[in-house]
């Protein structure tokens, strides 16, 4: 079995950007690339390729063949090959600027097999106004928000505080709470979503997709900074029992009303102060591998990547995850605390 992943930051999507690579997003996607290879080349038999951007010196993939992106050109070219070649292909990449939709796209255009979510699953899901619309449709609760066009004030009869964020946006970039029609963020070039700013416990729930159905996984909270940017920090698990039924049951009707797909699919939320749900509201969908794997790939009791391979063949699998309380960041730091 050749698994090719692609994690775009450090696999050379950036290759002849001039400066720096962005910190945040080399650092998080490092961390989930370095993880599911891990579990990934423990499968028996299961042999991985991958690209890397050679100025990532911190991204090491012991037992992975590695090939190295010097340009665009060769970016390009060894990713078809390897994409064209392998028996599937799992793609972690940001939405913003339809880049893991191109990504699918080459993947599929190139003769390769995704076991990823697919390009019909993106076009959806990475925006972010579409898929809250799809879901408020559907009868499930998700926040509130219109779209902004680039030149676009804020607009006085909004709802307040508020989030502003690109509506395709990926890793908090961007993104900014407002407390009113007079707040002036920076300005953005593309379209951007604001959205009702929901209190309560930020959480998210990974679902494992098929043709055989989907497999929840254990919910986690996410540790958001308050800083006004509201950064994705890492998570922690696991939630209190009546926290976990409700987030798992919120995620699971979110993903009913989508197409089907496969692979790893995130669903972000919020769960209010009601115990029984009613203020409960999905903010979005990230269809791809989020950093929460580093962090249930650790409380899981079984190889979670071999889960998800075997869920995307169409599968059945019983997953089970430690209670120990499990914390992680960004970076893929896993922590168990007493």
């Amino acid at each position: 079995m050749h698994i090719f992943v692609y994690e775009w930051a450090t696999g050379g999507g950036l290759v002849e950007e001039p400066g720096a690579l962005p910190a945040s997003l080399v650092r998080e996607g490092a961390a989930m690339i370095g993880a599911l290879a891990a579990d990934l080349i423990r499968i028996d038999g299961c042999r991985v390729t991958t690209l890397r951007d050679p100025r990532v010196l911190q991204l090491t993939l012991p037992g992975c063949e590695v090939v190295d992106a010097l340009s665009a050109y060769s970016h390009n070219e060894e990713f078809e090959r390897l994409a064209s070649k392998a028996d599937a292909t799992i793609l972690i990449a940001p939405e913003f600027d339809g880049i893991l939709l191109k990504a699918a796209n080459r993947v599929v255009t190139s003769g390769g097999r995704l076991a990823s979510p697919s390009p019909e699953f993106i076009r959806l899901t990475a925006n972010k106004q579409r898929t809250c619309d799809a879901l408020a449709q559907a009868g499930v609760p998700t926040t509130h928000g219109v779209m902004l066009e680039p030149d676009a004030p804020l607009p006085s009869d909004f709802p307040y505080p508020a989030v502003l964020k690109p509506i395709d946006g990926a890793g908090s970039q961007d993104t900014y709470v407002v407390s009113g029609p007079h707040d002036a963020p920076p300005a953005y070039a593309w379209s951007r979503r604001l959205e009702r700013y929901m209190p309560g416990l930020a959480a998210s729930v990974a679902l494992l997709c098929g043709p055989a159905g989907r497999v929840a996984l254990a919910p986690c909270k996410q540790r958001i900074s308050d800083d006004g940017r509201l950064r994705y920090l890492g998570g922690e698990l696991p939630l209190s029992a009546g926290l976990a039924e409700r987030a798992t049951q919120l995620a699971k009707r979110a993903l009913a009303t989508l197409p089907s797909t496969v692979g790893y699919v995130g669903i972000d939320m919020v769960l209010g102060r009601d115990p029984h749900g009613g203020e409960d509201a999905v903010i979005e969908v990230n269809p791809r591998l989020t950093t929460s794997y580093v962090g249930l790939r650790a409380a899981a009791q079984s190889n979670l990547a071999e889960a998800m391979w075997r869920t995307a063949q169409g599968e059945a699998v019983d997953l089970s995850f430690t209670n120990r309380a499990t914390e992680f960041d960004a970076a893929g730091n896993v922590s168990f605390m007493r």
